[in-house]
C-alpha cells in the first residue's frame, strides 16, 4: 500500500518552479526592488554613455545585464506558471500584472540601447579597450545592427509601453481562447491537445471523428482567430514601414543574424523538393494504408505494420539518456538533472499548453521543459528534442543573460541533433525488418513535419503578411492562402475537406513568434549535414559540437559551422541536408512492407 507521499513508479512529472521564485507572495516586493534599481540605473547613466570611460562603460553593461536578469526571473515564473493554468483567471491575472510591471520598469532602462546606437563607431571602438566592455561585443554588434531602423526616443518609448496592450495582449487572447476550446468527439468534450492526439489514433474512424470535431470547433471561433492574426500582421506592417524594413520577414532575419537570401535559398530548396520528398512518401503511405488517396486526418496516422505499444515514462527516460550518453557523457549528465530536479512538466491536463518547449528562463536558474507525454514513439522523440534545447541552454548559460540566447538559425540545432541521436540509437537496437521500417517511416514523417511542413507554414505566413498590406483579410481569404500552401506541399496523395481550410488557426507560432517556423527547417537540414560530418569524422567531433553549443549567441551561424567545413550560404548545403530525408524514403521504397 502506497503512502500519501509515494508516487507511482511511472508517474509523469510536474515541474517545481520554486527555483525561480520560492514564494509567489514576494513577487510585488521583488518587482518593487527592480523598479527602484531601474530608476537608479537611469539616473546614473542616462545621457552619459558616450562620455563614460571604457571601464565605466563595461560596468554599465554589466549593471544593465544584472537588472534585466532580475526582471526576467520574475517574468519567467509568471509565464511558466500560466502555461499549465491557461484556464485559470488568477494565473492569467498574475502573468498580465507582472508583464505590465516589467514593461513599466524596463521603460526606465530603454534609453540604454537607444543611446548605445547613437555612439559613433570610433568612440565605441575606444570603449572596447576595456576587458569587460570587450566581452559584450557580440551583444553590442547585435544591438547596433538595428541602428538604421531605430526611431526617435519618444516613439520607441511609446511603442515599448504600449506592447502590453498590443502584440502581447493579442497573444494572450489567442492562448486563452485555445485553452477554453472544447471539441465534441463522439459525445466527449475534449481539449485541443486531446483532440489533436486522437488524430494520430490507429482507428481511422476515430481520426475522422476528431478531425471533423476540430473543423467544427475551429470554424465556430474563426472570426476571433482571424481578427487576432489580422491585427498582429497589421501591427507588424506598421512597424516595418516605420522602421523601413523592406519585407515582413526582414526584422526577424536581422534578429537572427542571417541574410534574407540564405533564408530564401532554404525555402526554395525545400519547395523544389516537395515532389521528391512529401509527395513520394505520402504516395507510399496511401499504399500501406490501402487507400487510393489519404484524407488529411491520415497524415500522422500510425502505419499498419508499426508496433502498437505505449512506452512507459521510465523507459523513455532511460532510452533518451543512453542516446545522449553514447554521444558525450556531459550531455547525459546535464540531461539527467532535468529528471532529478523536477525541471520537466510532462503530465497532460486541461488548461495546459498543448505543445512542447524548453524555457531558458535566466542563466543563474536552469531551464524548464514542458511537454504532454502520452507514451508514443513521437513523444519519446519530443522528449529528446526538448532535452536538446535544455542541454544547449545549460551549456550557453555562462555567456550571461545578454549573450546566452542563440539566434534562431542555430536555436533548433541541439534539439534536432538530440532527436537524431535518439532515432539512431533506437534503430541500432532494432533487428526486426518490419519494425525497423516503421521506425524509419516515423522518422521520415517527423522530418517532413519539421522541414516540408514548416516551409509550407513559412509560405503561408509570408502570403498572409503580404496580402494584409492591401487590407484586412476575411477568414475565407486566409483559408485560401492556407489551402494553396498545404496542397502544394502535401501533393496529390491527399484529399481535403472544406473544413481543413481552418487548420491554420491552431499553429501558435503564427501569433506568438511571426516568421519563427523556418528555424525548424533550417535546424533539421543543418543537423542532417552536421550528422553526416559526425559519421565521417575522426575523434573530437563531440567536443567541437559542445563548443558550438557553449557559444550561445556570441558567434554567428557561419562562424560556428566553419570548424565543421559547412557553409549555409552554399546551395549544396541545403541539398545535402535534404538528401538525408530522400535517402530514408529510398530505403522505405525498397522495403515496401
Amino acid at each position: 500500500m502506497k503512502t500519501a507521499k509515494t508516487k507511482p513508479k511511472d508517474a509523469l512529472p510536474r515541474w517545481d518552479l520554486s527555483d525561480l521564485v520560492s514564494d509567489p507572495r514576494q513577487i510585488p516586493q521583488k518587482l518593487g526592488t527592480c523598479a527602484a534599481e531601474a530608476k537608479a540605473f537611469k539616473k546614473k547613466y542616462e545621457g552619459k554613455l558616450e562620455k563614460l570611460s571604457p571601464a565605466a562603460f563595461g560596468q554599465a553593461i554589466a549593471d544593465y545585464e544584472r537588472l534585466s536578469a532580475k526582471i526576467g526571473r520574475v517574468g519567467g515564473y509568471a509565464h511558466l506558471d500560466r502555461e499549465t493554468k491557461l484556464d485559470d483567471p488568477k494565473a492569467g491575472q498574475l502573468y498580465q500584472t507582472v508583464m505590465e510591471r516589467a514593461t513599466d520598469i524596463s521603460t526606465d532602462t530603454l534609453f540604454f540601447t537607444l543611446e548605445i546606437n547613437k555612439i559613433p563607431d570610433a568612440v565605441l571602438k575606444k570603449k572596447l579597450s576595456d576587458k569587460t566592455a570587450r566581452r559584450y561585443k557580440p551583444w553590442l554588434d547585435a544591438v547596433r545592427a538595428f541602428r538604421p531602423h531605430q526611431l526617435s526616443d519618444d516613439i520607441e518609448k511609446t511603442l515599448h509601453e504600449r506592447d502590453v496592450t498590443g502584440h502581447a495582449a493579442w497573444v494572450r487572447l489567442y492562448d486563452e481562447t485555445c485553452a477554453r476550446l472544447r471539441f465534441d468527439v463522439r459525445g466527449k468534450s475534449l481539449t485541443l491537445a486531446d483532440t489533436l492526439h486522437l488524430m494520430m489514433s490507429r482507428d481511422g474512424d476515430r481520426r475522422k471523428a476528431a478531425a471533423l470535431a476540430l473543423e467544427k470547433g475551429l470554424e465556430e471561433n474563426i472570426q476571433t482567430f482571424s481578427l487576432i492574426l489580422n491585427t498582429i500582421a497589421k501591427e507588424g506592417d506598421i512597424d516595418d514601414r516605420q522602421r523601413k524594413f523592406k519585407s515582413p520577414i526582414a526584422s526577424r532575419n536581422l534578429e537572427n543574424q542571417v541574410e534574407d537570401e540564405v533564408v530564401e535559398a532554404l525555402a526554395h530548396a525545400v519547395r523544389s523538393e516537395y515532389k521528391n520528398l512529401a509527395h513520394r512518401y505520402y504516395k507510399l503511405k496511401a499504399k500501406w494504408l490501402g487507400v487510393k488517396k489519404l484524407d488529411h486526418w491520415d497524415r500522422n496516422a500510425p502505419l499498419p505494420f508499426a508496433a502498437d505499444r505505449k512506452i512507459p515514462w521510465r523507459e523513455a527516460k532511460q532510452d533518451v539518456l543512453a542516446a545522449y550518453g553514447g554521444f558525450h557523457p556531459d550531455m547525459e549528465r546535464i540531461a539527467a538533472k532535468f529528471f532529478d530536479g523536477n525541471w520537466i512538466d510532462a503530465a497532460p491536463r486541461a488548461g495546459k499548453d498543448s505543445g512542447a518547449f524548453s524555457a531558458s528562463t535566466v542563466p543563474e536558474v536552469h531551464p524548464y521543459i514542458l511537454m504532454n507525454y502520452r507514451g508514443t514513439v513521437d513523444d519519446v522523440m519530443t522528449l529528446a528534442h526538448e532535452l536538446g534545447h535544455g542541454i544547449h541552454q545549460t551549456l550557453a548559460a555562462p555567456q550571461g543573460h545578454l549573450m546566452c540566447d542563440t539566434p534562431l538559425t542555430l536555436a533548433e540545432t541541439a534539439s534536432v541533433f538530440g532527436e537524431m541521436l535518439a532515432f539512431r540509437s533506437f534503430l541500432k537496437r532494432e533487428t526486426n525488418p518490419k519494425t525497423r521500417a516503421a521506425v524509419i517511416a516515423e522518422k521520415v514523417e517527423d522530418m517532413l513535419n519539421t522541414v516540408v511542413r514548416q516551409i509550407a507554414f513559412h509560405t503561408f505566413e509570408t502570403g498572409v503578411h503580404a496580402a494584409r498590406k492591401e487590407g484586412e483579410l476575411t477568414p475565407d481569404q486566409i483559408g485560401e492562402i492556407w489551402m494553396k500552401a498545404m496542397q502544394e506541399s502535401l501533393g496529390p496523395a491527399f484529399s481535403f475537406t472544406p473544413g481543413y481550410r481552418h487548420f491554420w488557426t491552431y499553429v501558435s507560432h503564427f501569433y506568438q513568434s511571426p516568421f519563427y517556423v523556418y528555424a525548424y527547417a533550417f535546424g533539421d537540414c543543418l543537423v542532417n549535414a552536421l550528422y553526416a560530418v559526425y559519421q565521417d569524422s575522426e575523434k573530437g567531433f563531440a567536443d567541437k559540437y559542445l563548443e558550438l553549443l557553449k557559444a550561445g549567441g556570441t558567434k554567428r551561424y557561419d562562424a560556428l559551422l566553419a570548424p565543421f567545413g559547412l557553409d549555409a550560404r552554399d546551395k549544396r548545403f541545403w541539398k545535402k541536408g535534404l538528401s538525408v530525408i530522400s535517402g530514408l524514403i529510398d530505403e522505405l521504397e525498397e522495403y515496401g512492407p
